[in-house]
């Protein structure tokens, strides 16, 4: 077991864990790890969302067109002078080895995890 709170059903019912579609990807200026994101959610607008994963992708138009988990409900956080406005899912081990929570190509942008 972790060192994480164990946390009830409603809390967790309280994350809006939510299906993105990155449209555009770029580099933060003057920064070693940071990408800012522009992310579909189903939503009038895009989100913006900046995350440090620069390093796994040093191309950053390779994200753009793919489909992962995001975190919508997160309160939104300025970084770098951008508002961040949610965050993208990942995992990262001890060995370096780094994935996005990728979703299927079926699944339209904004469905909501249950």
């Amino acid at each position: 077991m972790n060192d994480k709170e164990i946390i009830s059903i409603e809390d967790f019912a309280k994350l809006d864990i939510r299906v993105g579609e990155i449209l555009n990807a770029e580099r933060v200026p003057e920064t070693d790890r940071l990408l800012k994101l522009s992310v579909a959610m189903g939503e009038e607008a895009p989100r913006t969302i900046v995350s440090g994963i620069y390093e796994y992708f040093p191309d950053p138009q390779e994200l753009v067109g793919v489909k992962c988990a995001f975190l919508a409900n997160l309160e939104p956080r300025l970084i770098k002078g951008i508002t961040s406005q949610g965050m993208i899912l990942a995992v990262h081990t001890e060995a370096g080895d780094f994935s996005l929570f990728r979703v299927s190509e079926k699944i339209p942008a904004g469905v909501s995890a249950r």
